[in-house]
């Protein structure tokens, strides 16, 4: 008996041992970082390497002049853009992307690969969507964890910073914020579009609230462009209907359907057919 506890007590203190994990922090820490440039979403995802006392950026230091470097440590550095951006005078779509650069003395290469994977090695000998190229200004303060961050924003863009040792690289951010804002505004100081009446006549009829202000609504829609649409014009002669003016209700019917047939809209053609049979009894 005496030795069957020891062994179990053996075996129990060995699963123990053997399920325990030590867990101590990342030399090199990821970063999440989610903002909006204008109007974009814009998500940041990359490690952090120290300094710790090495020389960072020389022909035989730690990140060597005119060498692919991951922009980072551990996985491929991923940057999103929810629109589409430019960087550095460069259009970027919108998507995600595996940043690596080539620093040298002069200037950087800062490369853009559509994000497939995060073996950062796995784009080195692929082509990048798109290549800037910026200056590196030396600080005077030093940053002793690399960092990416975005800074000095405004209405429409924010410059991507990059920063390790005494060394900065800032890539501005361009988005579309202002053109976005200004087509909004024209949108809405012409006044609603044709849609915008079709829905709330569509609304009011539908609902019961008021056939009279959606026969108004739908009225306007119709009257606005070039030609009428066909499922708009079935809208007034259903609303013209259950408004108890038959005979205009059958107009518009015809109307809409001879509109469906020369849009090859069948299923349109057949409701107005259907329509006008029963309101002519």
């Amino acid at each position: 008996m005496l030795r069957i506890t020891l062994l179990t007590l053996c075996l129990a203190l060995f699963g123990s041992l053997a399920q325990a994990q030590i867990v101590s922090p990342a030399p090199s820490p990821t970063v999440k970082l989610e903002t909006t440039v204008g109007l974009t979403d814009v998500m940041l995802e990359y490690s952090r390497p120290g300094m710790k006392g090495r020389t960072l950026f020389a022909a035989d230091g730690l990140v060597p002049y005119g060498e692919i470097w991951r922009t980072g440590a551990n996985q491929a550095t991923k940057i999103t853009f929810g629109a589409d951006v430019q960087v550095a005078g460069e259009e970027v779509p919108a998507g995600s992307y595996a940043i690596l650069s080539k620093p040298t003395e002069e200037q950087w290469e800062v490369m853009f690969f559509p994000y497939e994977t995060g073996d950062w090695t796995s784009y080195v000998e692929k082509t990048p969507a798109v290549t800037v190229t910026a200056e590196p200004l030396q600080m005077e303060q030093e940053v002793e964890t690399f960092t990416i961050e975005l800074m000095n924003y405004s209405l429409d863009g924010a410059d991507l910073e990059m920063k390790w040792g005494q060394t900065m690289v800032a890539l501005p951010i361009v988005s579309n914020a202002k053109k976005d804002v200004m087509a909004a505004i024209d949108r809405v100081m012409a006044g609603p579009s044709a849609n915008d009446y079709y829905q709330a006549a569509t609304f009011l009829n539908e609902s019961g609230e008021d056939n009279e202000k959606a026969l108004e609504y739908i009225q306007k829609a119709n009257g606005m462009g070039d030609s009428p649409r066909y499922w708009m014009v079935r809208r007034e002669a259903i609303i013209l209907d259950a408004l108890g003016r038959k005979d205009e209700a059958i107009e518009a019917a015809k109307q809409s359907k001879d509109l469906a047939q020369e849009a090859g809209n069948m299923d349109y053609v057949r409701m107005n057919e259907k329509s006008i049979e029963e309101w002519s009894m």
